[in-house]
């Protein structure tokens, strides 16, 4: 268990997210290495800003994207709100957000609208659809940028963490398999801010919560993932996610990081191993292996994500928000805190939310 306070862990969390959000905002959506290199470098080591016709246009370095934008949505919920309010977070997307966009990818907050909340400001606005009739098919992490913030909120309390993440991903996205990635992503932060490490027991610790009916996932292993034995009866299906395998993944990404025999040499190019794209399925598997492999060095874990290109944005938020949770806010370079624009808000926002966890 770490040494850091559980109160430093969960403002790493949090402010971890942001800052990885802001990093990438002028890298962001480069699938050619030759060119974001062209373009900042060999090293990205500080906020930029993003370049004229490329993503996020008007921007500045040190400001978030529209995922900062929406985690403080979720932020100033919890705590106002003093836990998750689904009638509370939706007001404010409907007054706050949605306003400010109109069904375009390059419009809103941050200069561009992520696939999900388009759909969902069709639903909401232009079809008058109610929230419990919202959501689509998008595959991405979109939902976990902002229910990170659960996840620290809920880190003692895994069965509220669990529901509360299920109902707000449902919001956006309705594919069952992406919100039982999403919940696993949050009991991992979770396990963090509490003080374990990302390493090869993490999931041994998840799949005891889940044996005892704290997490919401379908099990039919018995201990250390043994065959059932004649007669034992199927476990219960309602309410919980087809199979526990999420909950598996981060400690196979941790045995990589920490096997002399696996090398990924320089760390940024986890994403050329896991994939560069936006889907849930390239982005975990890189976060969780940049946040074990680095799980006490922020910068050096943040700045790999950043600098592996394609989706880097969500995969800097992630691994930001794992790592942070790890070393604590107090460890995190005082640098990466200057450069973000708001920093002073953002923290109170951190420093709040942290003070709820009971």
């Amino acid at each position: 268990m770490s040494n850091v306070s559980l109160q430093d862990r969960a403002r790493g969390a949090i402010m971890g997210a942001f800052i990885g959000d802001a990093l990438a905002l002028g890298p962001h959506w480069y699938y050619n290495l030759d060119e974001l290199h062209r373009d900042y470098g060999p090293w990205i080591d500080s906020y930029t800003d993003p370049k004229p016709g490329r993503y996020h246009p008007g921007l500045k370095a040190g400001q978030l994207s529209q995922a900062g934008f929406i985690l403080t949505l979720m932020l100033r919920s919890l705590i106002e709100c003093n836990g998750y309010d689904k009638a509370d977070f939706c007001r404010r997307m409907d007054e706050t957000l949605f306003p400010l966009l109109d069904g375009t990818p390059v419009c809103g907050p941050g200069g561009y609208t992520s696939q999900s909340i388009r759909k969902v400001w069709q639903q909401r606005v232009q079809q008058k659809l109610s929230w419990e009739q919202t959501g689509s098919n998008a595959d991405t992490t979109e939902a976990i940028e902002r229910t990170l913030a659960i996840a620290v909120r809920y880190a003692l309390h895994p069965e509220q963490l669990a529901s509360a993440i299920t109902e707000n991903t449902l919001l956006t996205q309705s594919d069952e398999t992406i919100v039982s990635m999403t919940v696993a992503y949050g009991a991992v932060l979770s396990l963090l801010v509490q003080g374990h490490k990302l390493d090869t027991e993490i999931s041994s610790k998840l799949m005891t919560l889940t044996k005892n009916s704290r997490l919401p996932f379908h099990v039919v292993t018995r201990g250390n993932l043994q065959n059932p034995q004649p007669g034992d009866p199927d476990p219960p299906h309602a309410g919980r996610f087809a199979s526990p395998d999420a909950l598996l993944t981060p400690s196979y990404m941790a045995t990589a990081a920490v096997d002399p025999e696996i090398r990924i040499e320089p760390a940024w190019k986890v994403s050329i191993v896991y994939g560069m794209p936006c889907a849930i399925y390239h982005q975990l598997p890189a976060a969780y292996y940049l946040a074990a492999l680095f799980h006490n060095d922020f910068e050096s874990a943040v700045l790999h994500a950043v600098n592996g290109g394609g989706q880097n944005q969500a995969r800097a938020i992630l691994t930001g928000a794992l790592t942070g949770a790890q070393t604590g806010l107090s460890n995190i370079p005082e640098r990466f805190i200057n450069g973000l624009e708001e920093s002073v808000t953002l923290e109170k926002l951190a420093v709040d939310l942290a003070a709820s966890i009971e």
